[in-house]
């Protein structure tokens, strides 16, 4: 794991069941490059980079034979680890954001918290197994990588919605557009760590 300069940072994380390489900036564009060898979830982490507008390289080779479990969580694990490393000590960040995020008939909720502990509150439900060939229950194993592994607390609800790809792209939005707004620097914070310990390490 290296940080690159900047607020960005580079990850590599092999195991004998997936090899992920991710590099972010957190003060990009959006731009991103993806692949992960399953196409929905390729089509959400595009959403997450888009939105946030946190540039991403992902390279994930997966044990897909088995199923996407893998590819998929260790994938947000090496995104949660290059988060972390890019925010450094997390010094003069907004912190905190929430937004009502809506598509079409579905209405998502997120909320976080950028505070080096990691928590997820998840509250969302599926009406189907399956999104084509995607398991909707990894949408939750991605988010609770990524917020065990980036250090931030993050709470997440679907309020409302019938289609569950909608259902899952406005989580994926929705997380996106609080963790720009919560990772942006705050020019009245003068640099200094946006908590009274002193640190959000």
């Amino acid at each position: 794991m290296t940080q690159t300069g900047g607020r960005t940072a580079s990850v590599s994380r092999k195991t004998n069941e997936t090899d992920v390489s991710v590099t972010i900036d957190i003060d990009g564009t959006g731009a991103s490059t993806i692949k992960t060898g399953v196409g929905f979830f390729d089509h959400m982490l595009d959403q997450l980079s888009r939105h946030s507008l946190i540039d991403m390289t992902i390279d994930t080779k997966g044990d897909l034979h088995v199923d996407d479990h893998h590819a998929v969580e260790d994938t947000g694990i090496a995104i949660g680890q290059a988060i972390a490393k890019a925010l450094g000590d997390r010094r003069g960040i907004t912190r905190y954001a929430s937004l009502d995020l809506a598509m079409d008939e579905t209405m998502t909720r997120a909320a976080v918290d950028v505070s080096g502990r990691p928590f997820l509150v998840w509250n969302v439900a599926f009406s189907a197994p399956k999104i084509g060939t995607f398991d909707t229950e990894l949408v939750r194993e991605f988010f609770q990588a990524l917020a065990q592994h980036a250090g931030i607390t993050l709470h997440i609800q679907n309020i409302y919605g019938a289609n569950n790809h909608h259902i899952a792209e406005t989580c994926f939005k929705a997380v996106a557009r609080v963790l720009r707004t919560a990772t942006e620097i705050d020019p009245r914070q003068a640099g200094r760590v946006p908590s009274t310990k002193g640190s959000l390490a």
